[in-house]
């Protein structure tokens, strides 16, 4: 039978609800009895809390309390409030060897071998602008290869996708916003994801096309195809170029690239939730970290991200660093958040959304220590700058805002080329060039949603599966759709509008 309440630790002063419990019922497991209704995902309290104590949830500190708390009462926003967290970093101190799986054991996926060496799971042809001036041009060009239907005659490409933003001109040259911009637009332009690629420009923007090129190296041959509008003559001329460069070259070789058996070693998996719930750091988040630590047993690696929500569990992350300068590089991205933040006039130390709210999470302390169970317990292997290429297997953190396209976005940009996305409010999303894998972390948001959602951890709070058993379901879903199965998300044509790089310059 499935048990109505989830405590966490032993030591936790609050246990979630795992289905709406009514006033009055009685809790066995806590020996207590609510006093009050408390909604799916919320917090009850399993003892009486003084005001100003501490509150506890994962055996950590999610908050303090605002007014004394009884036993069995709703715990939220109206008597939770945000308190200190532990600076206590302790940098490596539970890092460990990193687990290898026998040669024999290893597992595989059918792939795209790019002539770089990388391995993709999709084969699009990217139109890219380096400027917003020139994405009405490229998302032209895309519309005309869908009216004159060219794909017909390349059957193995898997779409022509715009890749537009609003930036790229009338901002310095010399700062990292200028830098994030580059690395994220480059990331696409060499993602393996990729076939080809053909940017378009203006002509006169600040990101000029030739001066990434120097910067970061000529892809390989027939990888990326350039032009600019001013240079062609103007708007028309310049999509009768491009339509008549892919239906004779672009399209033509991409579509000669065929899937092969590719090592999962080479998998690169973006993490991201989003429309969390109560239930997400306790079902969805806690498997995808089992299977997180299975791909990098395998060689593999994944990116966590959304540095504003990892605040108040970074000690978490510290103590796996492999390096004493990883754990230090991640409280510099900590501390650069917090003065980013004061500056803006926002507020880093308590950011769940209204929808997280009626979901039952209520302070940012609590979803971070949600929000972290999705790196599994491997080692933190380095800490990225937004969009900075993977260089190493593991675990990584990739500095990123917590709004999910933007995050993602940089994800994709630093390698990933799969989307692992769990959600308990119902997020839809999906991502081109990376399938997005969405992961439901309870059941009635799966049942009333299935059509966006692909797996359901639900199942964990209903008793009827372990964590185990839906890691071992994460991970083999990894390796099926890097293997070319279609997630919900592509059935449903999501993935032309979600390229939001992110914009810390001055723009002026």
């Amino acid at each position: 039978m499935m048990n109505p309440v989830f405590l966490l630790h032993p030591d936790d002063d609050v246990a979630v609800a795992v289905t709406d419990l009514a006033e009055g019922q009685v809790l066995a497991a806590l020996d207590v009895f609510t006093t009050q209704v408390v909604p799916r995902g919320h917090k009850v309290a399993t003892r009486g809390i003084a005001e100003g104590m501490p509150v506890k949830k994962y055996g950590q500190v999610i908050g303090h309390a605002r007014v004394p708390i009884a036993a069995g009462e709703h715990v939220h926003t109206h008597n939770l409030g945000m308190s200190e967290h532990t600076e206590d970093y302790a940098h490596g101190e539970m890092a460990i060897p990193t687990m290898r799986v026998p040669e024999a054991e290893l597992d595989h996926f059918l792939g795209f071998r790019r002539g770089d060496g990388k391995s993709g799971t999709r084969n699009y042809v990217g139109i890219i602008s380096s400027v917003n001036c020139s994405a009405t041009v490229a998302q032209q060009v895309v519309r005309e290869v869908e009216r004159r239907e060219l794909l017909k005659e390349f059957p193995h490409v898997d779409g022509v996708v715009a890749i537009t933003h609003g930036v790229g001109c009338c901002i310095s040259q010399r700062n990292e916003a200028f830098a994030m911009l580059q690395r994220t637009v480059w990331g696409h332009v060499r993602h393996p994801n990729f076939g080809a690629v053909m940017m378009v420009g203006l002509g006169c923007e600040t990101n000029q096309i030739p001066g990434m090129v120097e910067a970061f190296g000529k892809p390989p041959e027939g990888q990326l195809h350039f032009l600019t509008i001013q240079q062609m003559g103007g708007t028309r001329r310049t999509i009768e170029a491009c339509l008549e460069k892919l239906q004779t070259e672009v399209l033509p070789a991409a579509d000669r690239a065929r899937r092969e058996k590719i090592p999962a070693s080479e998998l690169i998996i973006a993490l991201q939730c989003g429309g969390s719930d109560g239930l997400s750091g306790i079902t969805a988040n806690p498997a995808l970290g089992l299977a997180v630590d299975r791909l990098v047993a395998q060689g593999g690696s994944a990116i966590l991200a959304e540095t504003p929500e990892i605040y108040g569990a970074e000690h978490l992350l510290t103590r796996r660093a492999v390096r004493p300068e990883v754990g230090e590089a991640l409280i510099e991205r900590i501390r650069w958040w917090e003065d980013y933040a004061a500056k803006l006039d926002g507020e880093i130390n308590n950011n769940p959304t209204p929808g997280n709210k009626a979901g039952g999470l209520t302070t940012i302390l609590e979803k971070s220590l949600g929000a972290v169970c999705k790196a599994g317990s491997t080692n933190l292997v380095s800490v990225l700058r937004y969009a900075e290429p993977v260089k190493e297997p593991g675990m990584h953190l990739m500095d990123s805002p917590g709004y999910d396209p933007m995050s993602i976005t940089g994800e994709v940009a630093s390698g990933a080329t799969l989307v692992a996305f769990t959600t308990g409010r119902g997020s839809v999303y999906g991502y081109k060039p990376s399938p997005v894998i969405k992961i439901a972390t309870n059941s009635p948001m799966f049942r009333h949603m299935e059509e966006d959602m692909d797996l359901n951890a639900g199942t964990i709070a209903e008793g009827l599966e372990s964590h185990e058993e839906v890691a071992e379901r994460i991970y083999q879903e990894f390796l099926r759709v890097a293997s070319g199965a279609q997630t919900k998300s592509e059935a449903l044509g999501f993935g032309d509008a979600e390229f939001v790089p992110w914009n810390i310059s001055a723009q002026m």
